[in-house]
């Protein structure tokens, strides 16, 4: 069973930085995919960053592209967001994510929250 345990959200100034961590403590497929998305107050939810288990392939939201970088942790099935150079826009729900890329049905964490202040 798939459990999603997120950590290092928190309030920071723009232009500042944060990490966010995700351990599964279930189980991965090599054909499986973890990363993150975001929601901000009234709107959607929308994709921050994912990485594929088997080779690392990532994949970036146009928003976030150039400023953040996905990683991943093998050993413990983690997954790790560098954030840079945030800006009050990055403001939103973190949610830890997990399923095969390209189909429905991934699953979430219960959510971190990120604030940049200006």
């Amino acid at each position: 069973q798939v459990q999603l345990a997120e950590s290092g959200g928190g309030s920071v100034q723009a232009g500042e930085s944060l990490r966010l961590s995700c351990v599964n403590s279930g189980h991965t497929f090599a054909h499986y995919a973890m990363g993150w998305y975001r929601q901000a107050p009234g709107k959607e939810r929308e994709l921050v960053a994912v990485i594929a288990w088997a080779g690392g392939t990532t994949y970036y939201g146009t928003e976030v592209e150039g400023r953040f970088t996905i990683s991943k942790d093998n050993s413990k099935i983690a997954v790790n967001l560098q954030m840079n150079s945030l800006k009050p826009e990055d403001t939103a729900t973190y949610y830890c994510a997990y399923g095969e890329l390209g189909s429905p049905g991934w699953k979430y964490g219960q959510g971190i929250q990120v604030t940049v202040s200006s």
